[in-house]
């Protein structure tokens, strides 16, 4: 055989050889989500802070159990001494008024492998793990804590994160629950400096149907990760009982949003078919039907 012909092969071979780890390359740079990063709150920006106002489910596919306990939610509840050190549950910590993150990766020390990731500064310090090392969920039995049990997963240019065994807590700061059986799959995708976070959370308590939502962060030098892991806890409501914990009758309308903004009081209270864009039909016809105010 021709020795130019063989040699020709063998650059054709080694060319296809370098492309290959040069995408290889590429992809794992874009899946490293380690860094500080500078939260990016222009998405739902009310929502983030000051908070979402009272009787607000808007966007929410939430079902009537999870509706008629938000309803009956008091803000001064989280004046109670046993509340006031509370951090952000899991399904809602990435998405709360921030937060600036610091994203460490962890290695062993004798192989040098990625263990996890550790993300620092979410409110009240509760700091999440990600354990990259293909470890299992504890079983649904095991301890839940306000982080909860996560495990990530690199799939093409996203690193794909699963969470379990989180507390009870909320999926938006004005009372709408999320239960302890509610697990949440993560999507981070990083472009350059700047880095998408799409959740999804499953709750089959509270939600009708999968709860989708999204959050970007921005790569810094200079941000300060939540540092609020000690509390002062004093007494805010005088005269309290002891065992009382404040709310709301069952059966409350929180109606002061809807009057408000002029929003038919239906479709301020969530469900899966207000977020579809479908319901504008059924939103004009709620206007139509609207009675007029009694003063202009």
């Amino acid at each position: 055989m021709n020795i130019s012909l063989v040699i020709l092969r063998h650059l054709k071979r080694s060319t296809v050889l370098l492309a290959i780890c040069l995408l290889s390359f590429k992809v794992s740079a874009q899946i490293d989500i380690s860094g500080d990063w500078d939260s990016q709150m222009h998405e739902d920006q009310p929502h983030r802070g000051p908070g979402a106002e009272l009787g607000d489910y808007t966007g929410l596919p939430i079902n009537a159990a999870a509706r008629q306990k938000a309803s009956a939610w008091d803000a001064s509840v989280l004046a109670l001494p046993e509340r006031m050190a509370q951090p952000h549950p899991g399904m809602y910590a990435m998405r709360g008024p921030g937060p600036n993150m610091r994203i460490m990766k962890r290695f062993d020390p004798v192989s040098g492998e990625l263990v996890a990731y550790t993300l620092e500064g979410v409110f009240g310090r509760t700091d999440r793990i990600i354990w990259m090392d293909g470890r299992p969920h504890p079983p649904a039995e095991e301890l839940h804590t306000f982080d909860g049990f996560s495990t990530g997963e690199v799939i093409g240019n996203q690193l794909v994160v699963t969470t379990s065994h989180m507390k009870y807590g909320v999926i938006q700061r004005n009372g709408v629950p999320a239960s302890y059986k509610a697990t949440m799959t993560e999507y981070f995708i990083r472009h350059g400096d700047r880095m998408v976070m799409t959740s999804i959370v499953n709750d089959p308590i509270y939600l009708e149907e999968p709860f989708v939502r999204s959050q970007q962060w921005e790569l810094s030098s200079n941000i300060t990760p939540d540092q609020r892991w000690s509390f002062e806890i004093v007494d805010e409501l005088p005269n309290h009982r002891l065992g009382d914990v404040p709310h709301l009758p069952p059966g409350t309308r929180q109606e002061e949003f809807s009057m408000r903004h002029g929003i038919p009081f239906p479709a301020t209270q969530g469900g899966a078919e207000t977020i579809y864009p479908e319901y504008q039909s059924e939103l004009e016809r709620l206007i139509r039907e609207q009675p007029a105010p009694l003063f202009e």
